[in-house]
């Protein structure tokens, strides 16, 4: 089917237009002003006849239209400029990554080690109380002990901080955009239907012969 379409009208968006009208044309049933559809002229005959007539429809919400392809544009332009700062940030995650593995990896390794040193040097202490290995072996146990608890509160608040910086630029940032673009093509839906296509298909079935009742 032939569509005139709008110089301003992209083509991506036609199909949203063709949805709109098919959204007005399944309720016309509900429209008191849109009785005559199905008598004076026919659901295809109307959506025809619009279809035909876009160039036209569409200027009567053309400031909206303009406005959403707008919003649209800006937030396909933020997004390409974060997709580098997203491959930027890939590669300092990487890094954050084994700093992080370090990190957790430290407190085990000197718990271990504690657990080590304390178990022998308190089996020699006690056997021999005056070998002075035994108190040394004491003595690295509780130095590693501290190791491993310092090393659990630095990663625990590590994880900490990463997490509160992260978490709200990704999500806050692309929540507003999303919702403008979302209002943005609401506007121009809502005039597209009410300043557009309405009146159209009010005026086409104004202008439609009445069906001849007489008629065989």
């Amino acid at each position: 089917m032939h569509m005139n379409v709008a110089p301003h009208l992209l083509t991506e968006d036609r199909a949203e237009y063709e949805r709109v009208l098919d959204d007005a044309l399944s309720t016309a049933h509900a429209r008191p002003d849109l009785a005559g559809v199905g008598t004076r002229l026919t659901v295809a005959q109307l959506r025809a006849m619009t279809m035909n007539a876009t160039a036209l429809v569409t200027t009567a919400a053309a400031l909206e239209y303009d406005h959403f392809v707008k919003v649209r544009e800006q937030n396909r332009a933020a997004l390409g400029a974060r997709r580098p700062e997203a491959e930027q940030g890939t590669d300092t995650g990487a890094g954050a990554g084994v700093v992080a593995v370090v990190t957790v990896l430290l407190p085990v390794l000197a718990g271990t080690a504690a657990a080590i040193f304390l178990l022998v040097g308190g089996v020699l202490h006690a056997l021999a109380p005056t070998v002075v290995f035994g108190g040394t072996l004491l003595t690295a146990g509780l130095v590693f002990a501290a190791l491993a608890a310092v090393g659990l509160l630095s990663a625990g608040i590590g994880l900490l901080v990463t997490a509160l910086r992260n978490r709200p630029a990704a999500a806050d940032g692309t929540a507003t955009a999303d919702d403008e673009l979302s209002l943005a093509r609401e506007a121009w839906r809502h005039a597209l239907l009410e300043r557009g296509i309405l009146p159209f298909l009010r005026d086409a079935l104004a202008a439609a012969t009445p069906p001849d009742p007489t008629a065989p």
